[in-house]
């Protein structure tokens, strides 16, 4: 099936940004990838590169939101000891 979405370049580039900032040793969450790469679905490229066979893992992290409230967000990063 071909891709038919009209921003798959965007999302290329986005995969191979942020598969560099992973493979530097770096975990990022969404509110990263938005500030660095302008991605909006961090969740959707990490799809996308674990499905191309990169080994990451998720993790639960507190943070604390714009209104002072802690909260759990999506943290990525490459499972250690895995082969990239």
């Amino acid at each position: 099936m071909s891709n038919d979405n009209p921003n798959s370049n965007t999302s290329r580039s986005q995969c191979a940004a942020i598969r560099r900032h992973l493979e530097a040793g770096h975990s990022i969450t969404a509110a990263q990838a938005l500030d660095a790469f302008g991605c909006f679905r961090l969740a959707a490229r990490i799809n996308d590169l674990a499905n191309a066979g990169l080994p990451v893992e998720r993790t639960l992290v507190a943070v604390i939101n714009r209104d002072g409230k802690k909260v759990r967000v999506a943290e990525y990063r490459l499972r250690q000891g895995a082969a990239a």
